[in-house]
């Protein structure tokens, strides 16, 4: 019997071209020796994915530590494929398009269900303007923020796509709203196969009401909260035990919750806990640059707020008062003190590397 992850769909095409599982290496080898450096590291993974192993390694994103390797079950990751496709009612003969570097589990996981599923999956080489030089429409697409920015003129050339990899700032959902095309937000990790979770960030409700939506799980995925306030991931169909986060979150019931910050992140300014997340989230209204919160030592207080935002020329006392005019702002979430960087230090998959950012400027 065949293993579950050498079930190519009849109906699997790239680039326009139907392959089965026989002839996966040769394409395989094709892109590896022929292809460009994004075209070896899909070629890569086919090789990887017809093995008779039943597990491979990958690489997290780095973006919350250094990058380590773990590794996953190849039928846990057909079984993910299959909660996407039931979620969003993607099934076969679906167009979809691979925009995001194989590298990392989201790129991947495209190949993945394009194979399990049977999409049509065109694939093009990784770029902050995926669009820009296609008039095609898609039925599915996965982008990072940044290029769901840099795209918003041609997004409703994809009728459904998935933003994950990084948060979504308020002043890009705004813009996202405009858009005609199902447009979700979605909650994952490498460890939970790409994303447990999604969220409709162009929903009516929202729009009308400012009312928060919240992360629907995907099925069979339940959730709850340790000690710490922080979720716990329960999804045994992709992974061999519970997930525990560092994610603190508001959990409204077993399949939907908010996502606060990071419990690792948290702020102990003079006693009172700040969650970065949720300060950056208030202040996205107003910084259009990316930028980032953190803490660093302070003799009186043990940690001292401070901005980070990465633009050439700042006027810091403009920004600042800017930021207290604000009406969500509490006065323990004003910064202290403002720094202006010219470039964020970044992961491999282009996330900004907070950690590495504030050892460039306070060694």
């Amino acid at each position: 019997m065949n293993p579950t992850w050498h079930n190519i769909h009849p109906h699997f095409k790239l680039n326009g071209i139907h392959y089965s599982i026989d002839e996966l290496p040769e394409i395989g080898y094709s892109l590896i020796k022929e292809g460009k450096p994004f075209e070896g590291l899909i070629g890569d993974f086919l090789l990887d994915w017809i093995s008779e192993s039943p597990t491979l390694e990958v690489l997290t994103s780095g973006s919350t530590g250094k990058p380590k390797k773990i590794v996953l079950k190849k039928e846990h990751m057909v079984n993910s494929a299959m909660a996407t496709g039931s979620h969003f009612n993607m099934d076969s003969g679906k167009k979809a398009l691979l925009c995001l570097p194989c590298s990392g589990i989201a790129g991947k996981m495209m190949l993945v269900r394009a194979m399990v599923l049977g999409w049509e999956l065109d694939y093009m080489e990784p770029s902050s303007e995926p669009l820009a030089n296609t008039t095609k429409v898609y039925d599915f697409s996965a982008m990072v923020p940044l290029q769901a920015e840099k795209s918003l003129e041609k997004l409703s050339q994809i009728k459904t796509l998935i933003i994950g990899g990084a948060s979504i700032s308020s002043n890009l959902k705004e813009k996202l709203y405009s858009i005609p095309s199902n447009i979700f937000e979605t909650y994952g990790m490498t460890e939970t196969i790409t994303h447990i979770a999604v969220k409709r960030i162009d929903d009516s409700s929202v729009r009308s009401s400012g009312v928060e939506t919240y992360f629907n799980t995907l099925p069979n995925i339940k959730v709850s909260t340790d000690e710490r306030g922080c979720l716990v991931i329960d999804a045994p169909t992709i992974a061999n035990a519970k997930v525990v986060t560092n994610d603190i979150v508001e959990l409204i019931d077993e399949t939907h919750f908010k996502w606060l910050g990071r419990y690792d992140s948290i702020i102990n300014s003079g006693g009172v806990k700040l969650i970065p997340e949720q300060i950056e989230e208030k202040l996205s209204k107003i910084i259009m640059s990316r930028f980032f919160i953190a803490g660093i030592p302070d003799e009186a207080l043990g940690q001292k707020l401070v901005l980070l935002v990465e633009v050439e020329n700042l006027d810091k006392e403009e920004l600042l008062q800017k930021i207290k005019a604000l009406d969500s702002i509490t006065r323990y979430e004003v910064p202290k003190e403002i720094y202006a960087i010219s470039s964020f230090v970044e992961t491999k998959s282009n996330k900004v590397n907070r950690s590495k950012t504030m050892e460039t400027l306070f060694g």
